[in-house]
C-alpha cells in the first residue's frame, strides 16, 4: 500500500484561508443581511413565503428541531469524542469536543450581541431583535463536521452526507418553522466552517513528524460530487434572488404566492447548498488532519 508523508505546511496555508474566507463571508452576510434593506426584504419574503404549505410539513419540521437541545447536544458531543478515543486519537477527541463548544459558544454570543436595526422591513418580528446566527443549526452543523472528523476512513464519505443533510434538514427546518431567517442558518454554516479550520490547524500541529496517508483515503469524488452539488445550489439560490429584485418595492407581506414561493425555495437551496460546501471542504482535507498512519 503506498503512502506519503502529510504535506503540513501546505495544509495549514489552505486552513488559514479556509477559516479568513469564511469569517470574512459571516462578516459581508452579516452586513447585507442585517444592515440594509434589500437584504433585510430578501429574508423576509423567504420567511414569508415559508407559511405556503406549512401544516402540511409540520410534524417533520417540529421532529427535528425538537431533536435538538442541550442535552442532544451533549450527548452527540460525547458519542464524538469517545468513536475517537477508541480509535485511538485522544488529540482528535480533544480537538472535536473544543469545535463543537467554540463553535455554539460562538454562536450564542453573536446573537446576543449583534444588534438588528428596525429598518422597516419586518415590523412583526422588529422587537424580536437579532437572530443570527442560528442556534439549532450551529448544534446539527457543529456535530456533523466533528463527525466527518472523527468517522473511519471507510465509513467516513457516508457520514459526510448523512451529516451534511441532516445539518442542511436542520437550516431548512428553523426557516420553515418560521423561528430563523435564511441568512441565520447559512451564518450559522460559516460560523461552524470557520471553527472547523481552525480545529484543523490544531490537529495539524499535534500531528507527528512521521505520519502518514495514503491516496486512496482523500474521497475525492464524493467531496466532488459535495461541493459541486452545493455550489450548483447556491447558485439556484442567487438566481431566484435576481429573479425577485424587480420586486423590492413591494412589502413582503403583500407579495403574491410565486414570489413569496420563489423567495422560500431560493432560501432553502441557499441554505442546502452552503452546508454541502463547508461538508466538502471539510471532506476533502481530512484524509490529512487525521492521517491513517499516525507515526
Amino acid at each position: 500500500m503506498r503512502v506519503r508523508a502529510t504535506a503540513r505546511g501546505g495544509t495549514a496555508v489552505w486552513l488559514v484561508v479556509l477559516a479568513l474566507a469564511q469569517a470574512a463571508a459571516l462578516v459581508l452576510l452579516w452586513r447585507f443581511a442585517v444592515h440594509t434593506t434589500l437584504g433585510q426584504w430578501v429574508d423576509t419574503v423567504a420567511l414569508t413565503g415559508s407559511r405556503i404549505g406549512q401544516d402540511h410539513i409540520d410534524g417533520p419540521v417540529s421532529r427535528i428541531l425538537n431533536a435538538m437541545s442541550v442535552v442532544s447536544l451533549l450527548a452527540a458531543t460525547a458519542m464524538i469524542g469517545f468513536i475517537a478515543l477508541i480509535r485511538g486519537r485522544t488529540a482528535l477527541a480533544v480537538t472535536t469536543t473544543l469545535l463543537i463548544a467554540g463553535a455554539n459558544l460562538s454562536t450564542q454570543l453573536l446573537k446576543h450581541h449583534l444588534i438588528r436595526p428596525d429598518l422597516g422591513i419586518d415590523p412583526e418580528r422588529a422587537a424580536a431583535g437579532n437572530s443570527l446566527p442560528s442556534g439549532h443549526t450551529t448544534v446539527a452543523a457543529s456535530v456533523a463536521v466533528a463527525l466527518i472528523l472523527v468517522l473511519p476512513r471507510k465509513v467516513r464519505a457516508v457520514g459526510a452526507f448523512l451529516g451534511a443533510g441532516y445539518a442542511a434538514a436542520a437550516g431548512v427546518a428553523t426557516l420553515s418553522a418560521g423561528w430563523h431567517r435564511p441568512s441565520d442558518a447559512i451564518a450559522a454554516y460559516l460560523v461552524v466552517g470557520a471553527w472547523t479550520a481552525v480545529a484543523g490547524l490544531m490537529l495539524l500541529f499535534f500531528q507527528r513528524d512521521r505520519a502518514a496517508s495514503s491516496p486512496a483515503d482523500a474521497h475525492r469524488a464524493a467531496a466532488t460530487v459535495l461541493g459541486l452539488g452545493g455550489a450548483l445550489a447556491v447558485v439556484t439560490s442567487g438566481l431566484a434572488l435576481f429573479w425577485l429584485l424587480r420586486l423590492t418595492d413591494i412589502p413582503a407581506d403583500e407579495l403574491a404566492r410565486r414570489p413569496l414561493f420563489i423567495g422560500y425555495a431560493g432560501a432553502a437551496a441557499g441554505i442546502v447548498g452552503t452546508m454541502a460546501v463547508v461538508a466538502a471542504l471539510v471532506l476533502a482535507v481530512v484524509h490529512r488532519l487525521v492521517p491513517r498512519h499516525q507515526g
